[in-house]
């Protein structure tokens, strides 16, 4: 298989903005819900025939690293947030499962997450200061127990899961490499392998698998999407018009990825970074993965 790379006038600005560090991106229920996550907002952008200009949805007074919906609670969220894992409803207010991370000898955030198929919350954490193997990878249970599941990592991005919930990705960006695990019955990643490796520049960052089994990564730095056969085998690099892509979503109708920026770190930032990107893709999603609280 060869790989091939898409012109930047396949891509263009779908929801324009100013996010200094957009994250999280999510289809949910017909609309984009995605995070900026050192200001602690969680927004959405449903108008899709229109300007598509995002709506705060809810602003936490900690960092906001993704959410996942609450199967059967409307307006719910479950987060990684601050340095650990809560429950957010309609009005903000949070009810902390845990915070496993205020024991860090470091400064520590949560990062990205993501629900799998069976109804779990995966999220990282990293150091402020990027701290080398600082990062933990995180599994909350549909009980509400909070579980360390990987540890060592230094900054933990992803994690993506396949259609059956059995193999798992996750991206140590400060590394350069992706990672994949097999699950056991219980949850717990077992037999790493090193995925891909990110060697021209950039790193592996937000990422999702499409329902062909396909991994998609936002290439951090290097202004560029991935796409990875199951086999390792990089299939495509879209190429963006700004450096930092962050995460990215496949659409469940197919046709449409989206793609959240970020302004963080850039000496000059100009537009569109920030932005949330759109490309035409032959690709689609799964449907939307929901927490499922027993």
């Amino acid at each position: 298989m060869t790989s091939s790379s898409q012109p930047l006038d396949h891509v263009e600005v779908w929801a324009a903005g100013d996010h200094e560090l957009g994250e999280g991106a999510r289809w949910i229920d017909g609309r984009l819900v995605y995070v900026d996550i050192l200001s602690g907002r969680l927004l959405e952008v449903a108008d899709l025939t229109g300007s598509r200009t995002p709506r705060e949805i809810v602003r936490l007074d900690v960092p906001l690293g993704a959410v996942a919906p609450i199967l059967d609670h409307p307006g719910h969220w479950i987060a990684a947030a601050g340095t650990g894992i809560a429950l957010i409803t309609p009005d903000g207010s949070l009810d902390w499962l845990a915070r496993p991370e205020d024991r860090s000898p470091v400064p520590t955030r949560m990062n990205d997450g993501v629900c799998d198929p069976q109804g779990r919350f995966w999220a990282g954490s990293m150091a402020y200061d990027a701290t080398p193997g600082a990062g933990s990878l995180y599994r909350t249970d549909r009980d509400g127990s909070v579980h360390r599941v990987l540890d060592g990592l230094t900054i933990v991005n992803g994690p993506a899961f396949n259609g059956t919930g059995d193999l798992l990705y996750v991206a140590d960006s400060a590394a350069g490499i992706i990672h994949r695990y097999t699950l056991d019955t219980d949850g717990n990643p077992v037999d790493r392998e090193d995925f891909a490796r990110i060697t021209a520049g950039g790193a592996p960052d937000g990422m999702t698998v499409d329902i062909d089994g396909c991994l998609w990564a936002a290439i951090w730095g290097h202004g560029a999407v991935h796409r990875y056969h199951p086999d390792g085998t990089l299939l495509s690099a879209l190429r963006l018009p700004t450096p930092q892509p962050t995460s990215v979503c496949l659409t469940p109708s197919g046709g449409r990825l989206l793609i959240t920026t970020a302004r963080h770190g850039l000496t000059h930032p100009a537009e569109p970074a920030g932005s949330v990107l759109c490309a035409p893709v032959d690709a689609s999603a799964p449907e939307a993965r929901f927490y499922q609280p027993e």
